[in-house]
């Protein structure tokens, strides 16, 4: 920023030092609504939903630079493309009808307003033609527009660039991971029904005595909130005002090992904390019993692509309903190593796990930062003042 920011300081100070014109959305956008691609013929046009490419197909929407714009679900996952497409009805491309605007410039603008601020409230989220017509584009001149372009594509490219070497870093250490929690014939196993108990909430124990809320002190732990190994706290429900006396069977301790079994199936984390937190739906509780077994070492070894591929899918495959039974979990066969051992692979381990997953250092920490520089910046360099024009 810092070999860029004296030039677009001085574009924006000759050119318009008084501001910039503001027009609306409707004036110089064109909205666009996609269709199904069912019926096209298979090819290399990537088809656009809300989340992505969906597939490919032998048709273009449209073949000109262009921003995607959801139109409900990720409303803020917005796409830059200059290539041919074809969008589904969950998703609108825009069409520029002036020389006013560089289109990536558009692109980038749209990514500082705040979507979700703006949808329907129909409690999906959700934008429609008239809402996204009100919203006024600053207008700076096409150099200064262009200079703002180049500044915020070299922060997108060393993101990406950050991006790509810690994507390496992690196969990197999955690879690591499975080899050293790869176990032959001298070690011995156990099913986890032998060593541990394995349970969850009862229906009539969630509909009866647990009541959610958004502010309190205890919580009900959700299949949201385990993810690649850890405990994810950003969104969280309490259950405070809920009848205790009745869900002892569903209270967590520490070394409490939870296990998605519905969904996003396999997901493990532990429970570091006694007195804070109770299971809820769609997730069971392991409690190990048998004082051969590390928890961390557990934690570890159920995410392994080879516990995935030869466990977990092995019961899946059984089942239409995709989920997997508590009778089917306890089945699983879990070695028991030593525990010098055991703790060997766990102290290698969690230093590997902190290099790709901890963001409070090395390249996720590097990351994190980059990405708020870039937003930082980003802000900063698409804030205008309107010009006023004498009356």
């Amino acid at each position: 920023m810092t070999n860029h920011q004296p030039k677009i300081e001085k574009l924006i100070a000759e050119l318009c030092p008084n501001g910039v014109e503001f027009a609306d959305f409707a004036e110089y956008i064109t909205i666009k609504h996609g269709k199904d691609y069912k019926k096209l013929g298979s090819g290399d046009i990537p088809v656009y939903g809300s989340g992505g490419v969906m597939t490919h197909v032998d048709t273009c929407s449209y073949n000109k630079p262009t921003v995607l714009i959801p139109r409900k679900g990720s409303i803020t996952n917005l796409f830059y493309l200059e290539k041919p497409f074809w969008n589904v009805d969950t998703i609108y491309y825009t069409i520029i009808n002036t020389n006013k605007i560089v289109p990536k410039y558009f692109y980038y603008f749209m990514k500082t307003v705040d979507l979700e601020s703006l949808d329907t409230g129909s409690g999906r989220p959700s934008l429609t033609m008239q809402i996204l017509n009100k919203i006024k584009i600053p207008l700076p001149p096409l150099a200064v527009q262009q200079e703002i372009v180049k500044i915020l594509d070299t922060f997108t490219e060393l993101e990406a660039e950050l991006e790509a070497e810690l994507e390496a870093r992690k196969k990197q250490y999955e690879h690591y991971r499975d080899e050293m929690l790869t176990f032959g014939d001298d070690v011995e196993f156990k099913t986890l029904g032998e060593v541990g108990e394995v349970t969850k909430l009862a229906g009539y124990e969630f509909t009866e005595h647990i009541k959610y809320s958004n502010e309190g002190e205890i919580i009900a732990l959700r299949g949201l909130n385990i993810k690649k190994g850890t405990l994810d706290l950003s969104s969280v429900k309490y259950i405070d005002e809920s009848n205790f006396s009745k869900l002892s069977r569903s209270k967590l301790f520490i070394n409490d090992m939870l296990f998605t079994y519905v969904g996003t199936i396999g997901e493990v984390a532990l429970v570091e904390k006694n007195d804070r937190f109770y299971l809820a739906p769609n997730v069971a509780r392991i409690r190990f019993i048998d004082s051969r077994i590390n928890p961390v070492f557990m934690r570890y070894y159920f995410q392994t692509h080879n516990f995935t591929d030869k466990q977990i899918n092995k019961y899946l495959s059984a089942s239409s309903l995709k989920n997997l039974t508590m009778a089917n979990i306890r089945k699983f066969k879990i070695p028991l190593p030593p525990l010098t051992e055991q703790a060997r692979i766990v102290a290698i381990l969690d230093k590997f796990d902190a290099i790709v997953n901890d963001i409070s250092i090395g390249l996720p920490a590097e990351l994190k930062a980059r990405r708020q520089q870039y937003e930082y910046y980003r802000e900063k360099l698409l804030t205008f003042k309107e010009i006023e024009y004498a009356k």
